[in-house]
């Protein structure tokens, strides 16, 4: 239901402005300041997507927790889908989460809700030996490169050559 309503609300505001500052400022104008503000919105998403990118990666590797940049980067993409939808209202809200300090007001007050959960991607680490040793263990061998195949024998590790 409540999505209903915000399906409802968000166009009949945007028409209601769209005839207020239609009238205010005539067409073409309100057609151009609507256009504008799309074009600007998206280069400053670009922007502070990169910069979030760039914060991301560096919570990566420095080992800490990503939560914040990656609920940056969720606004800033919500954000630039308020900016490309046409209409002064949808505008405005995204030109507000493109606001560092309101996308931080927005992260504490709704940040508790967010949890991360870490996986680890590649090769699985080896087990620790049953022994416990944690030593190199010593071993005799013979280096055989130069050694002709016919001349080598057989050890159990290799096959016999033909």
């Amino acid at each position: 239901m409540r999505l209903l309503l915000i399906f409802l609300t968000i166009p009949i505001i945007e028409i209601a402005l769209f005839i207020q500052v239609g009238g205010w400022i005539g067409l073409w104008p309100t057609l151009g300041l609507v256009v504008l503000t799309a074009v600007a919105g998206a280069a400053l998403m670009r922007t502070q997507g990169l910069r979030a990118l760039d914060r991301l990666r560096a919570a990566f590797e420095g080992g800490r927790d990503p939560t914040g940049p990656i609920a940056d980067g969720a606004m800033i993409l919500v954000a630039g889908m308020l900016l490309l939808t046409p209409g002064f209202f949808t505008d405005t809200l995204g030109l507000l989460l493109l606001l560092p300090p309101v996308r931080a007001a927005i992260y504490r007050r709704f940040g508790a809700l967010l949890s991360v959960r870490v996986a680890a991607a590649g090769p699985r680490p080896r087990p620790a030996a049953r022994s416990g040793v944690d030593h190199p263990i010593e071993a005799e061998y013979e280096v055989l490169d130069d050694v002709p195949p016919s001349q080598r024998g057989a050890s159990g590790w290799t096959r016999p050559q033909p």
